[in-house]
């Protein structure tokens, strides 16, 4: 199955699945239970060290329950919302499972299939620690739906310095734009080195890469109108981000399309490549994989975006038929503490939501990105459906595959065009 029709059938069997699934009785929260089971897809190193880390807070404070760690191996969810879907189908849900903010969170909420979590935001003060957009992201009719771990950066450009230097090329600093980006690229690929990772089995990471292009031509006051409805999608800001997008990929790993995210990021790692775009998970897998920051890579902004942190903000919710509801519901509350969220943070490489957390103990990189997003503009993806649509993502993934295929912005307009005339409009 090809990565546009994979990314279809995902999202048209999560939308079957739950559209039918409103409407129950939520389970009593006070039902004194023996399990839990988790879902995710949190399996790769970094990953699966984060999510021990809020299961063994959990364990700690329930030694005799049995905490199930359910997670499914599949980039950004790719096989997990699939087995979920299935799942929901069937009225089995299980406790806690992970989703995205915004659109994404707001539909289960919509469908009636997670509980609302208003208890935990009061127990943890919630309310007052989280940042405002991602509060906003998860509430629906004034009622939070989800908790959220943290947030990564998705705007980062990622670099191995070793590998520019033999290139003769400058790392890439603060106020790094796209032309020089570009230029930089064309001189590694004249020394015979491999400009670009990419881990193109993961079919986000390529969508993820033209969502950092367009937010650097568009900026964030174009990430508004975009999110609102308003972005011509035939204008020249778009048709100059899709040339850009296409002019990357001529110097993308010829074996992208083998590589998972985290093998291109353990590739970036070991000087097979110069740069990599990808959201900040890869910092945690490249700590793992023991790189050393500054040494065997480093990270800025994707040229163009330094001014604002496009966010991926991973949020657990507890379904509204769990069969083990007090402890999902306990199992919520354990993620923000803050012992629990330094040490998930330090292994994931993502930052707190929480003003609350005490950053200082992370490595300079996330102390730098936290920083970014407490005082720059906090937007949403579209690549992981958090500022529109389960649809209108579908119809996004669906245009830049298209583009991908056919070099045509004509081609790419028409998907989007096609997907709001289908009826899969933006997430107001």
């Amino acid at each position: 199955m090809s990565a546009r029709r994979a990314a279809a059938a995902a999202v048209a069997l999560l939308l079957l699945a739950v559209g039918g699934c409103g409407g129950d009785e939520p389970t009593s929260a006070t039902t004194d239970t023996k399990k839990l089971e988790v879902v995710s897809w949190w399996t790769s190193g970094s990953e699966a060290a984060a999510l021990d880390a809020v299961l063994a807070t959990f364990r700690r404070a329930h030694p005799d329950v049995d905490a199930v760690n359910g997670a499914v191996a599949g980039g950004a969810g790719s096989q997990a919302i699939v087995t979920l879907a299935k799942r929901l189908q069937r009225n089995d849900p299980p406790d806690v499972w992970q989703t995205f903010n915004g659109a994404s969170v707001q539909g289960y909420a919509r469908r009636g299939v997670v509980r609302d979590v208003s208890s935990v935001f009061a127990a943890e003060g919630l309310d007052a620690a989280l940042q405002p957009t991602i509060l906003r992201s998860l509430r629906r009719d004034g009622k939070p739906y989800g908790v959220p771990t943290g947030a990564h950066r998705s705007n980062v450009l990622w670099f191995n310095p070793a590998v520019l230097a033999r290139a003769g090329v400058a790392p890439p600093t603060a106020g790094y734009q796209l032309d020089t980006f570009l230029a930089d690229l064309k001189k590694v690929k004249a020394t015979g080195a491999t400009p670009l990772c990419l881990g193109g089995r993961d079919p986000f990471t390529t969508v993820e890469l033209f969502e950092n292009v367009l937010l650097s031509t568009i900026g964030a006051r174009g990430w508004a109108d975009l999110t609102a409805d308003r972005l011509d999608w035939r204008g020249g800001k778009v048709a100059s981000a899709l040339r850009a997008f296409g002019e990357l990929l001529t110097y993308a790993d010829p074996e992208a399309n083998g590589l998972t995210w985290d093998a291109a990021t353990k590739k970036l790692a070991a000087g097979g490549c110069a740069y990599e775009s990808m959201n900040d998970s890869a910092y945690g897998e490249l700590a793992a994989g023991g790189a050393a920051e500054g040494t065997n890579f480093a990270g800025v902004a994707f040229p163009g975006t330094g001014d604002s942190f496009l966010a991926v903000v991973d949020v657990f919710v507890a379904a509204t038929r769990a069969e083990n509801a007090r402890n999902a519901l306990a199992f919520l509350s354990a993620i923000s503490d803050p012992a629990t969220q330094v040490a998930f943070h330090r292994a994931k490489g993502s930052i707190p939501v929480l003003r609350t957390i005490d950053v200082s103990g992370l490595s300079p990189y996330q102390q730098n990105a936290s920083r970014t997003f407490w005082s720059t503009p906090v937007l949403l993806s579209i690549t992981h459906g958090e500022s529109m649509s389960p649809e209108f993502q579908e119809g996004f993934y669906d245009a830049v595959s298209t583009y991908i295929r056919t070099r045509d912005p004509d081609a790419f307009a028409a998907d989007l065009r096609n997907a709001v005339s289908q009826g899969r409009v933006p997430q107001r």
